[in-house]
């Protein structure tokens, strides 16, 4: 069967937008007024509209849901979809990060029915990773799995989980062997975050938000169905799914679907344009030259992601190349924060409540670190870089093939 023409793809997308999505000029947003949960219910029904007309999971193989096309497809739909609503809430980490490792590692059975279901809009996934005392070393967690015949029994905690209270499944990585090293013990689930002996409490952060959880598990049981890849082969499941993360993160993922992402700690620089102008600094050179260092960094993230996802899919470029787009990203995304505050001077605390670029603008300054950190902090991303792709090497790791029970840990 071929594959319709990209041109063709965005005809068809252009006239199917304009009559079944909604302009985001008409749109409510549900979250900014404080409703979190009625904002996932709502990109939930975005997300069956889009299954519903065809252009639902576009890089998603046809046989779990999607449809099967190229990036340069979900390209164009991306670039036709923008100014319109759209369930951007379910990219990340549902379509971008989870979905991608569960099509690369789990069951056929795992991406028949979870996969499709994702892309109908009836499934959330979130990630299980990081503990109260393991998150950089993310190969230390201590949330145990013991078998029980065809289960596992799972006690723990995880947190800094984006989104789990509107999840419904979880990739959950878990030590199943005490006695092997620590990268060789682990074992990923797909979790049901719903079921008895799940508990989740989300967290208050400082700029007032509280999409970050963290859950804590008591005698969960966990079958073997829901094992993804091998039993004590969970470290290799996991590096896959900081891949995706890393280019989910970066902006590099081809499963992002909607208007292509601008840093949540930044606004886009048409903002800036007409804030200058409102207030009368269209024609000062600093603020002229801040608005071109804003739009320089944005250019060059943009044109890094195609570098670099290019040379990775032409093999060109290893698979950790997406460390680079994830560095950047950190990086430019806090100046572009500091950028948008010094021009916004005082606007960013006493605004106007209806311009809402103005009004989110102190609150993404006090944020800014977070693109720093979440999906693996850049620290991470420079010893990725100068060991998988520049050859240098490894740091000294005392705990490297050591039993993970003789493994000396903080209290």
């Amino acid at each position: 069967m071929s594959l319709e023409s990209v041109e063709s793809f965005r005809q068809r997308a252009r006239a199917w937008i304009a009559g079944h999505l909604t302009p985001l000029a008409d749109a409510t947003d549900p979250e900014s007024e404080g409703r979190e949960e009625a904002a996932w219910q709502h990109a939930r029904r975005l997300q069956a509209r889009l299954y519903e007309g065809g252009f639902a999971g576009i890089c998603y193989p046809r046989e779990y849901g999607g449809l099967g096309l190229t990036p340069a497809h979900q390209r164009a739909f991306n670039e036709e979809v923008a100014g319109y609503e759209m369930p951007t809430l379910l990219n990340t980490p549902t379509f971008t990060i989870c979905g991608p490792t569960i099509l690369d590692m789990g069951s056929e059975e795992q991406k028949r029915e979870h996969l499709a279901a994702a892309i109908r809009g009836d499934e959330v996934f979130v990630q299980f990773l990081s503990e109260p005392t393991a998150g950089s070393d993310l190969a230390g967690v201590t949330t145990r799995a013991t078998r029980d015949g065809d289960v596992f029994v799972l006690n723990g905690s995880k947190i800094w989980s984006s989104g789990a209270y509107a999840a419904d499944y979880a990739l959950c990585l878990a030590r199943t062997d005490w006695e092997a090293p620590k990268h060789r013990g682990l074992t990923m689930f797909l979790l049901n975050v719903r079921q008895p002996g799940v508990q989740i409490r989300r967290i208050r952060q400082v700029d007032g938000s509280d999409e970050f959880c963290q859950e804590f598990f008591d005698d969960v049981e966990v079958p073997l169905s829901a094992v993804v890849g091998e039993i004590n082969g969970g470290w290799a499941v996991a590096s896959r799914q900081l891949f995706h993360e890393r280019n989910a993160v970066g902006g590099g993922s081809p499963y992002f679907s909607g208007p292509a992402p601008t840093s949540r700690r930044a606004s886009p620089v048409e903002d800036l344009i007409g804030l200058v102008r409102r207030t009368g600094r269209a024609g000062d050179p600093s603020a002229r030259e801040l608005i071109a260092e804003f739009h320089a960094l944005g250019t060059i993230h943009s044109q890094l992601v195609d570098r670099v996802t290019a040379g990775m899919r032409s093999e060109q470029l290893p698979p950790a190349a997406g460390s680079l787009i994830r560095l950047f990203f950190g990086e430019s995304a806090s100046r572009r924060a500091e950028i948008a505050l010094e021009l916004a001077g005082p606007d960013a605390v006493m605004r106007d409540p209806a311009v809402r670029s103005e009004r989110d603008t102190g609150v993404h300054f006090i944020a800014r670190q977070g693109g720093s950190v979440g999906g693996g902090s850049t620290e991470i991303a420079r010893n990725i870089i100068s060991e998988r792709i520049l050859g240098m090497p490894r740091g000294y790791a005392p705990d490297r093939d050591v039993p993970f029970s003789q493994v000396k840990r903080g209290r």
